[in-house]
């Protein structure tokens, strides 16, 4: 099991230094948003590692609910974002075919916490992402990504379907949308916040 990190700031920042980085999973099952998530926040221009899906990986990622999905991400995405003088988010996206699976358990060494993102139409793909989340003991909020069209889901009914704790954030976003996106983010600063004191 990987253990995360306090977020208290003193834990990080050392005599005389005037940044920390802090290490943010974004995580969530195949063709949920995740590197349109870190996209649409980075300051910097976003490493991503999108390639052209291929005809031979019809036959192993379900397209099912993700019509016209073209690429997918095939080693991971990463962004930055500067939260204050003191503090500097790291953004690592995972991908979110199972086959890339073996890959989280190093991106989650350090991570202080994670963002799970959600399709509110694909709810069961989402499972098996919590439980490797709270497999390797990181703490995490639900970013509900809403596409064009779909209906907006009951929280209660989520935190019910997803088998949540009361405490667990869930906040509604739109992955594309760079302020939306932040309130994701900062809605899950803040748990892990609260958690460490």
């Amino acid at each position: 099991m990987v253990s995360g990190p306090s977020l208290d700031e003193q834990a990080y920042v050392r005599g005389g230094e005037t940044q920390t980085a802090v290490k943010i999973l974004v995580v969530g099952h195949f063709a949920v948003g995740k590197t349109t998530f870190i996209g649409s926040i980075s300051e910097i221009s976003p490493l991503s590692t999108e390639e052209t899906m291929t005809r031979a990986g019809e036959a192993i990622d379900d397209l099912k609910g993700v019509q016209g999905k073209t690429t997918t991400t095939v080693a991971m995405d990463f962004g930055r974002l500067t939260v204050s003088e003191r503090v500097v988010l790291y953004l690592f996206g995972t991908p979110g075919q199972q086959r890339f699976v073996q890959m989280w358990e190093d991106m989650a060494r350090g991570a202080l916490g994670a963002l799970v993102l959600v399709d509110p139409e694909r709810l069961a793909d989402s499972f098996a992402v919590i439980d490797l989340i709270e497999q390797y003991g990181l703490d995490y909020a639900i970013a509900v990504n809403h596409f064009d069209g779909s209906p907006l889901r009951d929280e209660r009914a989520l935190r019910e379907a997803l088998d949540l704790l009361d405490d667990t954030p869930v906040v509604v976003c739109d992955a594309r949308d760079e302020r939306s996106s932040a309130e994701a983010l900062i809605t899950l600063v803040r748990y892990l916040m609260d958690r460490a004191r």
